[in-house]
């Protein structure tokens, strides 16, 4: 593992994401030699007429938060792009705080593979799940 952490990951959020990834207020936890944990806020503007948290902020959330933890164990940020991201939605989310760990499956020299899973609070079942693929378009 490298020296970069929580608060790197935090600065690194505000800095290369759109303002609209920010207001997620996705909060880094911690990051081992496989991935990172994280967790996604309540935020009742994240939830659909259904009552439930929506679809697209879970995948952006993944996404953001397999960048992150790419950058932690490659100890900075590498300028790359999603080629791929494939989300299941398992069950609903209802409103509320929300665990995501993300496992880091393979990262190579240009490419990187990553799968994410989101729980509610206070549930051992998995909601949400993503598998993403992204393409390091820097050294």
């Amino acid at each position: 593992m490298t020296d970069f952490g929580v608060k790197e990951a935090e600065v690194l959020i505000g800095r290369i994401f759109a303002p609209w990834i920010v207001d997620l207020g996705l909060k880094p936890v911690a990051f081992d030699a496989a991935g990172g944990d994280f967790v996604l806020p309540e935020n009742r503007r994240l939830v659909h007429v259904g009552g439930v948290v929506c679809g697209q902020a879970t995948a952006s959330a993944a996404d953001t938060a397999s960048v992150v933890t790419l950058s932690a164990l490659n100890g900075r940020f590498r300028i790359c792009t999603t080629v791929d991201l494939t989300t299941h939605f398992i069950r609903p989310l209802p409103p509320g705080e929300i665990g995501i760990r993300v496992d880091v499956l393979s990262n190579g020299k240009r490419m990187a593979f990553t799968r994410a899973e989101m729980r509610a609070r206070g549930d051992a079942r998995v909601a949400v799940s993503a598998t993403m693929a992204f393409s390091y378009l820097e050294d």
